[in-house]
């Protein structure tokens, strides 16, 4: 029986799954995530190794080495990459298709950790993330301040200690550290020609400095009827204390910090500058993660700009900028305006050239309810609202005004000839 004998005879059963396409799609654009990209499950893993102070080649013999070595254990590996440049090793582990990348995941930093022993002491960890086109910044919270007194340090304090603990609770969103400032640092600023007077070297001030502010849990007093904690004196309060601590024993006394160098309460080297309207300012990416949707993110973030605002002082102002959303909401709405334009030019022309307004009336309805069961497809595969996706419904809705205006004159064609032809002469 074909497709129109079937819809003629069983019209109420037609109607009926219409509708049922209709609200699939209406559940199916509220529950699919709206992206930029599509995900593309990329199998590949990034390690990243730190070490201040060490050269590309030091990087590459004392530690990349010792990681590209024990990487090919992993289960499922095609090829490891590896940059090492002055104080950083940057290594991309790429898998075959279809490996589990959790277990390839767990492997990685298991022999991360099994590396590690073959080291210099002193290694700091090595940061293990798994790639994903999905996971991108859509947008940043933005710091600023009209105050003159109120420092890019402080603001920093007030992103990284007050804001990022709500951001990073709500749900589909990761929260990196804030950008543009420069974390507290005790910086103590040496005298070369002190330092050589005494016979000292920097690492002297180095190990002084270990010994003389060490990090020693207290212990509890048994006594009679309590048991007080005893507090260590083991760290300085005051960071001019610092200053006091000996170096070194000489005939003549004691020679201090305070002799060959001074103490500073000051800031990390600069390495980033964040700018606004001319001034400097504090920026923290906000990332989605790579099952979340975009629109859904921003939109999260939007709702609680209060609530991050709220959480710094007064003079301090927090804003989204660079929002990535109106990509995803143009697209769509160049979507939904061409296919109500195309279906609407449709029904005029057959309206004005066949004069038939229930041929029309079908054209117009058409496009949409196909554009609604192409959206309930895309969830029920698995597939997300993006450009790519997008750009496909909108190739589409050219194919269905052509298909609908063929088929619709077609159709008059064959019903005028049926009309106008003689019956057959009986035999």
């Amino acid at each position: 029986m074909s497709l129109p004998r079937l819809a003629l005879r069983h019209p109420w059963s037609i109607i009926v799954a219409v509708i049922a396409v209709l609200l699939g799609a209406w559940v199916a654009v509220q529950r699919m995530a709206r992206d930029v990209f599509p995900p593309l499950g990329i199998p590949t893993i990034y390690v990243a190794q730190p070490f201040g102070g060490m050269d590309a080649l030091q990087m590459e013999g004392y530690l990349t080495y010792y990681y590209e070595y024990h990487f090919l254990y992993i289960t499922g590996i095609e090829h490891v990459e590896s940059k090492s440049i002055q104080g950083a090793s940057i290594m991309k582990l790429q898998f075959h298709p279809g490996t589990d990348m959790s277990a390839a995941l767990a492997e990685t930093i298991a022999y991360v950790n099994r590396s590690r022993s073959f080291m210099p002491p002193g290694t700091p960890g090595a940061f293990v993330t798994r790639f994903d086109a999905g996971s991108v910044p859509v947008g940043n919270l933005v710091f600023s301040t009209e105050n003159p007194n109120r420092s890019v340090a402080q603001m920093q304090d007030a992103a990284l200690n007050m804001v990022r603990p709500l951001f990073a609770t709500l749900p589909g969103v990761s929260a990196p550290p804030p950008f543009g400032g420069s974390a507290r640092t005790i910086v103590i600023q040496v005298k070369p020609d002190r330092l050589r007077a005494y016979g000292l070297s920097p690492d002297d001030i180095v190990s002084a400095m270990t010994a003389a502010n060490t990090i020693s849990p207290s212990g509890n007093l048994s006594l009679p009827n309590s048991y007080p904690i005893v507090p260590i004196n083991a760290v300085v309060k005051n960071i001019q204390d610092l200053a006091a601590v000996p170096l070194k024993v000489t005939p003549q006394g004691a020679v201090y910090v305070r002799d060959i160098a001074t103490v500073a309460d000051d800031h990390d080297i600069i390495t980033s500058h964040a700018l606004v309207n001319g001034k400097r300012t504090v920026y923290m990416p906000v990332t989605k993660r790579s099952d979340a949707s975009t629109l859904s993110v921003v939109e999260l973030v939007k709702k609680n700009l209060g609530k991050f605002k709220a959480a710094c002082p007064d003079d301090i102002n927090v804003s989204f900028e660079f929002d990535q959303s109106p990509w995803i909401i143009r697209a769509i709405n160049d979507l939904a305006k061409e296919g109500l334009l195309g279906a609407a030019l449709t029904g005029l022309m057959v309206l004005l050239f066949l004069r038939d307004f229930r041929s029309a009336v079908i054209v117009i309805i058409t496009i949409p309810i196909a554009i609604a069961a192409s959206l309930l497809a895309l969830w029920l595969t698995g597939n997300t609202i993006n450009l790519m996706t997008l750009g496909g419904l909108a190739l589409v809705v050219g194919i269905l005004v052509d298909e609908a205006t063929v088929e619709i004159e077609n159709i008059h064609r064959r019903m005028k000839q049926d009309v106008t032809s003689p019956p057959d002469s009986p035999t």
